[in-house]
């Protein structure tokens, strides 16, 4: 099932009503990612406010998922002696059916199978696992066992949940950003007409039309068409090859295995009509019987073998709609930290706290390269400013954000002589808080620098991936380019190099004018905002938050330290002398573990780090050593990829092995290995667009996938991102849809124009003889009209991210060791002696849509 963005209230406020001291607590699964960080803690916030107890429990990947779902959630269940609850996934199972992971499939003794246990599922991976939209009620799972029909209440439509709807009976509930709603209509009318549509042995048989076809069809129009008789015996004959052939299709089927309707008539349940019907008119009567001058003859149904044949080749249509909805790619959709957002909102909680989580976990998306078209890297940069994921549905979801926060921030009234206005016209990036009580958020014209507080301007400059790739960084031309640059807007090397927060004022106050006036000379349109005016607004400025005098951060920095926590600890990880890896408290830890839960279990003591230092300024303050430190690694490791030549260029994507040096250990982690491809991705992209002109592969930038080498464990991390240049129009996608809906509209006012026609034409002739072949053509009409719509549709998948279908792909094909454990479909963890076998392979697939 799944709820509408316009009730998405509609479950919390049930829980609220409903909740009393003896419940047991809510459940909440979130996964090892910033956004998801961020949406827990709006979750959290909430629950606190209304006094429901909860329980947070971080979740690493699938394994985590089932184990969690084995101690946690089926002891809870109604079969375990539990009273149920409710289970809440951020970020965790959307591409997955969750009800299996979870254990809550098993049916005892014919009772619910949820154990009313009910799952709220909120993520923004994409493709969506359709079991989980589309069914997820436990009633459908027992109406099946019982062999019933299914039966759809009132209170779901089709999947949809409706204000009728009363909770705590159980099921998966997805929660919809509009996306189900508004693009997957042509899955949903598929995955509803496979779920009634009875169970049939399809052995791969072609279904054009066949001898046995065209001689039924021969011995039904025989008399009519004034063909010379056959003999009595040559009809016996016929009659017993009509008979036997009737009866192949009947062996070979058999009855549905979940218990739903059946296609033989042999079963004590009632078949569907036009079957039933079959079964008592014989279809094979001679037509020696039917004499000359008598009427034209009654109305003859299909016979079995053609509706076994119309419900296989209806199945494979439908089939085939759902494999390529599956076979595009992953992308993202909503954060849903923006969607808890909105629920706040729903709800009347909203406040600059919730905001800025929001605004957190918006802006963290970019760090990792996560879009509409998958990871991969944004060619969405001509906005300038934190231009990231999403195109211009991101562009509408900041601009909502910026609106939220001038109206929960407004002006202060103690400010007479508008000197605030006047700051933030003048374009100055704020570095300090208005007063020693500010905690206000506000907008900031952010340039495309890294921890430019915190670092200096020289640093932020070098360290920013935006810059690394246009100026060439990581040769000694690159660096000159950027000396110049600095030479051009008249910044000193001395005075760049200090701390951004110790640069004179008046450097300060003209550096956004420079960078507009002369960026553009090095090819950096989108290095800052755009000047705001009456069309455009503030489109593209970033968002800046005070916590008095102790701080002031942007949401990007603080995106960026959170995201270093996650991924390398408070405390970083070096490596001594010897090679042995310790912190940088100076204790040797040996990581040694073939299955990786020593890893996990650091991994998940991160997340609680990184969930205090979203409340705790002065612990986002002390990390902020080890957000520099992994930014230092990624320009040391992608310079030296690209100066030594080690990136490879393979049939379908380029390659790079991260297998020594000093920062081998910091990529160990799949989201810090992300941050180095997208880098080196970036950089690839740009001499690209130099030597040709425009991005490679068509326009979809050339993907690549970078393997760093954990020694400790004996594996390779790889991860897969796309090259770029995919990112999605909106308004053509607008475009698209309405072309769509138009056909659909055509196509079905010709279906009914030929059903007029076919009965008119029945009504006045009372002969049935063409009318098996004329719905066959109508159905081969309608498959040519799926096909153009595909045609159209095929810049659906333009640019999408396929690494994790073509990893399961090699899996398939291959004996590689490779563990598939991340909610990231595009991360896999391969044996060190498989890496090469892997990676060959792997090169003949089609790794972007």
């Amino acid at each position: 099932m799944y709820l509408p963005r316009n009730l998405i209230s509609h479950l919390y406020q049930h829980l609220l009503r409903t909740h009393h001291a003896q419940s047991p607590p809510v459940l909440v699964l979130a996964s090892l990612e910033p956004d998801a960080l961020c949406a827990c803690r709006i979750l959290s916030a909430l629950f606190k406010r209304d006094y429901i107890p909860h329980s947070i429990h971080p979740i690493s990947g699938y394994n985590d998922l089932m184990t969690a779902g084995e101690n946690l959630i089926q002891p809870m269940t109604t079969q375990k002696g539990g009273s149920g609850g409710v289970v809440v996934c951020l970020g965790v199972g959307g591409m997955v059916d969750v009800s299996t992971m979870l254990g809550l499939d098993n049916i005892e003794d014919g009772g619910d199978p949820s154990g009313h246990v009910q799952v709220w599922l909120i993520d923004a991976r994409r493709p969506w696992n359709l079991g989980n939209v589309f069914a997820g009620r436990p009633e459908d799972a027992l109406q099946e066992i019982d062999g019933n029909a299914r039966s759809k209440g009132p209170d779901v439509v089709a999947g949809q949940i409706q204000p009728s709807f009363k909770p705590g009976q159980g099921g998966i509930i997805v929660y919809d950003d509009g996306d189900i709603e508004q693009e997957l209509a042509t899955e949903q009318e598929a995955y509803l007409a496979l779920a009634d549509m009875p169970d049939l042995e399809d052995d791969g048989e072609p279904l054009d039309d066949s001898d046995g076809e065209s001689e039924i069809a021969e011995s039904l129009n025989g008399a009519g068409q004034g063909k010379k008789r056959k003999s009595w015996s040559g009809r016996e004959d016929e009659e017993n090859e009509s008979e036997e052939e009737n009866r192949r299709p009947r062996q070979r089927r058999r009855s549905n295995s979940s218990g739903s309707v059946t296609v033989t008539s042999s079963t004590g349940r009632p078949p569907p009509r036009q079957i039933r019907d079959s079964a008592s008119v014989d279809p094979f009567r001679s037509p020696s019987q039917i004499p000359g001058s008598s009427p034209p003859p009654a109305a003859q149904p299909a016979s079995p073998r053609k509706l076994r044949r119309r419900l296989l080749r209806l199945r494979r249509k439908h089939e085939a709609v759902l494999q390529k909805y599956y076979s595009l790619g992953a992308t993202y959709s909503e954060p849903i930290s923006s969607l808890l957002y909105s629920l706040a909102e729903a709800l009347g909680r909203e406040d600059n706290d919730l905001l800025w989580h929001a605004i957190v976990g918006v802006s963290s998306l970019e760090l990792y390269g996560r879009s509409m078209t998958g990871v991969g890297i944004s060619s969405s940069l001509d906005s300038g400013g934190s231009a990231g994921w999403g195109g211009q549905r991101g562009e509408r979801i900041r601009q909502i954000l910026r609106d939220e926060v001038r109206r929960l921030n407004p002006p202060d009234p103690a400010d007479t002589r508008g000197d605030n206005a006047r700051g933030e016209a003048s374009g100055v990036i704020p570095t300090t808080a208005r007063s020693p009580t500010d905690t206000s958020i506000r907008l900031s014209p952010e340039p495309r620098f890294l921890l430019i507080r915190h670092w200096s301007l020289y640093d932020s400059m070098l360290h920013s991936p935006y810059l690394a790739a246009r100026l060439h960084i990581w040769s000694d031309a690159g660096r000159k380019r950027l000396h110049k640059l600095l030479a051009k807007m008249g910044v000193s090397l001395s005075q760049c190099k200090q701390n951004y927060t110790h640069m004179d004022m008046e450097l300060k106050r003209g550096l956004r004018h420079s960078l507009l006036t002369y960026a553009p000379l090095y090819g950096l349109d989108g290095l800052v905002p755009p000047p705001a005016s009456a069309g455009r607004g503030r489109e593209g400025w970033g968002f800046v938050r005070s916590w008095g005098w102790k701080a002031c951060l942007s949401a990007m920095d603080v995106g960026v330290i959170v995201g270093a926590i996650l991924e390398v600890g408070k405390s970083g990880i070096h490596t001594d002398a010897t090679g042995k890896p310790y912190d940088q408290r100076g204790v040797n830890r040996e990581l040694v573990d073939e299955d990786g839960s020593q890893e996990t279990q650091a991994w998940v003591e991160r997340f609680w780090e990184a969930y205090d230092a979203l409340g705790n300024i002065e612990a986002l303050k002390q990390a902020l050593p080890t957000a520099q430190l992994l930014h230092r690694a990624i320009l040391r490791t992608g310079t030296s990829l690209i100066e030594k030549r080690q990136i490879r260029h393979l049939q379908a994507f380029r390659m790079a092995v991260v297998k020594e040096g000093p920062d081998v250990q910091l990529f160990t982690h799949p989201a810090a290995l992300t941050k180095l491809a997208l880098w080196v991705g970036e950089a690839i992209a740009e001499q690209e667009k130099e030597q040709r002109g425009k991005i490679g592969k068509h326009g979809k930038g050339t993907p690549l996938v970078m393997a760093g080498l954990n020694e400790a464990r004996g594996v390779y991390v790889v991860v897969g991102t796309g090259g770029g240049g995919g990112v999605v129009d909106m308004a053509l996608r607008e475009k698209r849809k309405q072309k769509v809906a138009a056909k659909a509209r055509r196509k079905q006012e010709r279906r009914d124009e030929r059903e007029r026609k076919r009965l008119e034409r029945k009504e006045r002739e009372g002969s049935v003889e063409d009318e098996d072949e004329e719905e066959e053509s109508d159905e081969d009409e309608d498959a040519s009209d799926d096909d153009s719509d595909d045609d159209d549709d095929e810049e659906t998948g333009h640019g999408k991210n396929r690494f994790g279908n073509a990893f399961q792909e090699v899996v398939d094909e291959t004996n590689a060791r490779v563990k598939i454990d991340s909610f990231e479909s595009c991360v896999v963890e391969i044996k060190k002696e498989d890496l090469g076998a892997f990676l060959e392979s792997l090169s003949m697939k089609a790794v972007v849509g």
